[in-house]
């Protein structure tokens, strides 16, 4: 989390959704039996109804796309295209983790959006840092994000 990156290589389509777009670096770490966490640098365009989410690894390869659009949502790994029946289900599938994405886009805009069993931190929003955690349901999970909005 030290500093914004721009991820490189990112796949990512010149007819992204209308909406808000944003990259820098995320890191997400689930409590539990067996810990998990999950780090990557994104680029995200769109809105919740319909975007796409670009996940690097710190030194450029993709690991994933997660595109969305009403009726659809698709995780791209290499040649590899699974389907999912929503964008809560892709996010979940691509982070190990529900992220309530409409919250998640309000929270980049610098909205304290209320979502039961999270609370968001933005007290460092205007450096470009937020924090959410998810006390219920278990396990707890801890959501960190370095961004710049582009």
């Amino acid at each position: 989390m030290a500093g914004c990156a721009a991820p490189q290589g990112a796949a990512i389509r010149d007819d992204a959704p209308a909406g808000g777009a944003w990259n820098g670096r995320l890191a997400l770490s689930v409590e539990g039996e067996a810990q998990q966490s999950f780090s990557a640098l994104f680029d995200l365009r769109g809105s919740p109804r319909a975007g796409e989410l670009a996940l690097t690894s710190p030194i450029g390869s993709t690991l994933a796309v997660l595109q969305w659009s009403p009726g659809e949502a698709l995780l791209k790994n290499g040649n590899q295209t699974r389907r999912y029946d929503s964008v809560d289900a892709l996010i979940e599938a691509a982070t190990g983790a529900a992220i309530p994405v409409d919250a998640l886009f309000g929270w980049l805009a610098g909205r304290d959006d209320p979502v039961p069993g999270w609370k968001a931190d933005l007290s460092q929003y205007a450096s470009g840092r937020l924090q959410a955690m998810r006390h219920s349901p278990q396990p707890t999970a801890d959501l960190r994000i370095v961004f710049e909005r582009q």
